[in-house]
């Protein structure tokens, strides 16, 4: 890792330990104010940190700036540029681009149901906190996402001098003399984000609301294929949020796993590009090389590209990927048999599958969809699909 880098990494982690009394904290409550999740009862409440309990107020504030462009260098880009609610909040792009056109070396991760999610990054164990992770973007260098590093001070001048913003955070935080603070905005933030609940999909009516003509019979088979030894899929995609990292209120205990599913194989010991290599890049242990979260299936029909760098382009090239037990590239500075990388998880050995089969399985895939949730007007940008501020 770049010494610059480990600078970076290392005032994140400071700002972080101002904002909050520390992650051993993050997930000790689950206390809400005036919030209600208005869930299905079949549906866990997120757990919420003690320090920043819901309430609506909050939520409202956090909107706002989730989709506040002034909060970024260029005052063109918000926290919504990377993630779109149409796209179940993702971006469509490969690998996401910040605010000042750098590339980063991941692709955008969905944001349904992240209030499940006990760490909040592709490869990162030591991010679990909303209210730290908002920190990442904001003022990360390596890579530039919305480049806001050494502007603390004009980011809260910004909200002082915006008489709405002053009445949110009054409504949200009080009335005192720090009502307006990084610490604030960032529990707002994570507040609203709570709140992309996804729990509405025609699978959801069919499984848990007792809807038995919800979905097809393609997708009923497919249903069966995906639960099936023979394929594994919901060994790494079971679950209330179709992934095996999960917390809620009904759990015991986080669960978090990472895993390496055969994309890269480059020197034939299992080694991923230097700018990608996982868990790895935080541990160094050569076991996670390539270790990366497996992310919700929620909506997965709208979250093209695939992987954490988004080099598969379709549904129907990732199921050949794990079908293959592993991606072959047969050029290049990437190329590899990933069905032998030697780091892989062992669910990644591959299976056969006929083309009907294939077919019940995406169709499966896409009743996972939840257009409810894409199309909550209480999710969408309050300041208007068209609205455009001026950098201060």
């Amino acid at each position: 890792m770049k010494l610059s880098r480990w600078f970076t990494l290392a005032t994140i982690f400071l700002l972080s330990i101002c904002l909050s009394v520390g992650l051993g904290k993050a997930f000790s409550a689950s206390s809400t104010f005036d919030y209600d999740w208005n869930l299905p009862t079949w549906m866990p409440k997120p757990i919420v940190p003690a320090d920043n309990p819901m309430r609506s107020a909050k939520v409202k504030l956090g909107r706002h700036l989730f989709y506040e462009q002034r909060l970024s260098i260029t005052g063109k880009f918000s926290c919504a540029s990377c993630h779109i609610q149409s796209l179940a909040f993702t971006d469509g792009k490969p690998i996401a681009v910040g605010a000042t056109g750098e590339q980063h070396p991941r692709n955008s991760m969905s944001l349904a149901n992240i209030a499940y999610n006990p760490v909040l990054t592709w490869a990162n164990p030591l991010i679990t906190k909303l209210e730290n992770q908002a920190l990442v973007p904001m003022f990360g260098e390596h890579p530039v996402e919305m480049g806001m590093v050494g502007r603390e001070t004009q980011i809260l001048a910004m909200l002082e001098s915006d008489r709405q913003y002053r009445q949110m955070f009054t409504a949200a935080f009080g009335n005192g003399k720090d009502a307006i603070s990084l610490s604030n905005l960032t529990k707002a933030l994570a507040s609203f984000e709570r709140t992309f609940i996804s729990v509405n999909s025609p699978y959801d009516r069919y499984r848990f609301g007792g809807d038995t003509q919800a979905i097809s019979d393609a997708a009923k088979r497919g249903e069966k294929l995906f639960h099936s030894e023979s394929l594994e899929c919901f060994h790494c995609h079971g679950g209330i949020n179709f992934s095996d990292s999960v917390i809620h209120e009904r759990l015991a205990f986080v669960e978090i796993a990472f895993h390496n599913t055969g994309l890269y194989n480059i020197d034939g010991k299992g080694a991923y590009p230097a700018d990608n290599t996982g868990v790895y890049a935080i541990t160094a242990k050569p076991s996670d090389m390539g270790r990366f979260k497996a992310p919700t299936l929620r909506n997965i029909a709208l979250t093209a590209p695939y992987m954490h760098d988004g080099s598969i382009a379709t549904l129907e090239e990732v199921i050949d990927h794990y079908q293959a037990g592993g991606r072959t590239i047969h050029t290049g500075k990437f190329a590899g048999d990933g069905s032998k990388n030697p780091l892989k998880s062992e669910f990644i050995s591959g299976f056969k599958l006929s083309e009907s089969e294939k077919q019940d399985l995406l169709a499966f895939l896409h009743s996972l969809t939840d257009e409810t949730f894409t199309h909550n007007p209480k999710l969408s940008n309050p300041h208007g699909e068209n609205s455009s501020r001026s950098a201060f």
